[in-house]
C-alpha cells in the first residue's frame, strides 16, 4: 500500500514538473526570449511548440504570491526569517481604521469647528538607566518599544500596560515590559517593527542596524547586524518587509535588502545638492514613496522603487533642521516639526504648504509631530512649558496643553497606529503611557 502511495506520488509530481517546465518554455518563446526558450526546452525535453494561454505563468504567479501573502497577514509563518513560534497567533494582522483618513485638501477656512480632543489618564510604566530617546509602536498596535540612551531596548505589551492601569488590579503586580535587549555600544535612535515576522530593529550611534526576535523570551541579543558606516539616526521597513531604509549622518537614505543586505544609494543625488544629516525616514504606507527630514533644513521626497528624490522642499522650516516627516495614511500630505517652532503639513503632490500648527516652542530637542490614530489631531512638544500641545488638525487651532508629567520636557512621543493612546518618552528616563479615559 506505501508502495502505491509514493508510485502516485512520484507520478504526480512528475506531471506537476512537465507543466511547469511547459508554461516556462511557453513563456519564454511567447516573449521573444527564443534562444532561452530552445535551451529550457532542450534540457527538459519539453517541445518548444508547446501549446499554453497567453499569460498563464505570469497568472499563476501572481495568484500564487496573493495567496502567499494573505498567509503571512493571518499569521501564517513566512520563510524570511526563521523565527521559532510567534509570540501572537496574529501579530501583524492591522485592525479596521476606527474613521476614514481626513481630507486635509477639502476644507480651508474652519476657524470655529474646532473639536475638542478626548481627556486621557497617564501612568508612568517604566524608566530607563539614562535619556529615554525613541519609541514605536507595532502596526497591529499590540506592541510598544522605547530606546534609550543606556543602549537598553525595553519591549511593552500594550494589554499588560491598560492591565496595569486599571484602579483594583487583584492580580498582583503586572510587569508590562515583555522583553529588554542589550546589543548596542552606543544611543539607540530609532525603532522599527517587521510588518509582518516578530522582528524588532534598532537604529544607533554605534552605526549598527540590529535585528531582535522578539517571539523568543530568552533573547537579550540580537539575530542579525547590519554594519552601517554612519551613525544611523533612523529607520524604516518598507511595508513589505523586505526591505529597509536607514537615515544616517550621510546625506543620503541606505536602502538595504534585508534578505541578502546588500545596501543601495540614489542614483540622482549630484542633481540635488544634498548636505546634511538625515533626522527621519519614513516610507508611505504602500512603499510606494519615502520622506526625509534632514539637518540642511529641507524635506526631501523620492520614489519608493527608483530612489530617486521627486520633489525638494528646501528650507522647509527656514534655516532650521527639519526634525520629523510623516505621511498621512493616504500619502496625500506628510506632516513635518522643525526647530524654528513650527509643525507642517505639505502636499506631496505639489510641495505646496497647506496648514501650519504654531505655539509650541521646540528648538533644541529631536522631537517629532505626530497624528493621533485618527489623523483629526496634531501633536507635538513644548519644550520651555514642558508640556504636549494639541491641535486641530484641520482648523489648526490649538484645543489642548498639557503637563507632560515628565521632569524636564519629553524627547519622544508616538501615538498608536490602531486606538487612542500614545507614550511619551523622558529627559528623565522614563516611559509613559496615555489613553484616552473612555
Amino acid at each position: 500500500m506505501a508502495d502505491n502511495n509514493r508510485l502516485e506520488q512520484t507520478l504526480q509530481d512528475g506531471k506537476l514538473f512537465r507543466q511547469v517546465n511547459s508554461l516556462i518554455v511557453a513563456h519564454l518563446r511567447d516573449n521573444n526570449l527564443n534562444q532561452a526558450a530552445s535551451a529550457v526546452a532542450s534540457a527538459t525535453m519539453t517541445p518548444l511548440n508547446v501549446e499554453a494561454p497567453p499569460n498563464k505563468l505570469v497568472d499563476l504567479v501572481a495568484k500564487g504570491l496573493a495567496v502567499e501573502k494573505d498567509e503571512v497577514l493571518r499569521g501564517v509563518s513566512s520563510s524570511l526569517f526563521d523565527l521559532g513560534a510567534a509570540v501572537p497567533a496574529a501579530y501583524g494582522l492591522i485592525p479596521a481604521p476606527r474613521t476614514v483618513s481626513v481630507d486635509f485638501s477639502a476644507m480651508q477656512d474652519t476657524k470655529g469647528s474646532s473639536k475638542s480632543f478626548p481627556k486621557h489618564e497617564t501612568r508612568h510604566v517604566s524608566e530607563h538607566k539614562n535619556i529615554a530617546r525613541c519609541a514605536r509602536f507595532s502596526a497591529d498596535g499590540r506592541f510598544v518599544a522605547t530606546g534609550s540612551a543606556d543602549t537598553s531596548i525595553k519591549l511593552f505589551e500594550i494589554s499588560k500596560i491598560k492591565q496595569m492601569m486599571l484602579p483594583d488590579s487583584r492580580e498582583g503586580p503586572v510587569r508590562p515590559v515583555i522583553r529588554t535587549f542589550y546589543d548596542h555600544l552606543q544611543p539607540i535612535n530609532d525603532l522599527d517593527f517587521h510588518p509582518q515576522n516578530t522582528v524588532l530593529i534598532s537604529g544607533a550611534k554605534d552605526h549598527t542596524i540590529k535585528f531582535f526576535d522578539f517571539s523568543k523570551a530568552t533573547a537579550k541579543r540580537a539575530f542579525r547586524v547590519i554594519q552601517d558606516t554612519h551613525n544611523v539616526r533612523s529607520v524604516s521597513f518598507h511595508p513589505s518587509g523586505d526591505f529597509l531604509l536607514a537615515g544616517t549622518d550621510h546625506p543620503i537614505a541606505h536602502l538595504y535588502d534585508i534578505n541578502t543586505f546588500q545596501c543601495y544609494l540614489s542614483a540622482n543625488v549630484q542633481e540635488i545638492g544634498v548636505n546634511g544629516a538625515i533626522n527621519q525616514v519614513r516610507y508611505s504606507s504602500t512603499g510606494g514613496m519615502y520622506v526625509t527630514a534632514s539637518k540642511d533644513g529641507a524635506i526631501r521626497l523620492w520614489d519608493g522603487v527608483t530612489a530617486n528624490c521627486v520633489r525638494s522642499i528646501v528650507g522647509a522650516h527656514g534655516t532650521a533642521e527639519v526634525t520629523s516627516a510623516n505621511f498621512t495614511k493616504d500619502q496625500r500630505f506628510v506632516l513635518s516639526c522643525g526647530k524654528d517652532s513650527t509643525v507642517k503639513l505639505w502636499e506631496v503632490g505639489t510641495g505646496r504648504l497647506i496648514k501650519q500648527y504654531l505655539g509650541a516652542t521646540h528648538t533644541q530637542l529631536r522631537c517629532q509631530a505626530i497624528f493621533n490614530d485618527t489623523e483629526e489631531f496634531v501633536l507635538s512638544i513644548d519644550e520651555s512649558s514642558n508640556e504636549i500641545v494639541i491641535w486641530d488638525a484641520l482648523t489648526t487651532e490649538r484645543v489642548a496643553r498639557w503637563p507632560s508629567n515628565h521632569i524636564g520636557a519629553p524627547r519622544w512621543l508616538e501615538h498608536s497606529p490602531t486606538e487612542a493612546a500614545f507614550v511619551s518618552c523622558g529627559t528623565d528616563r522614563s516611559v509613559r503611557f496615555w489613553k484616552e479615559i473612555l
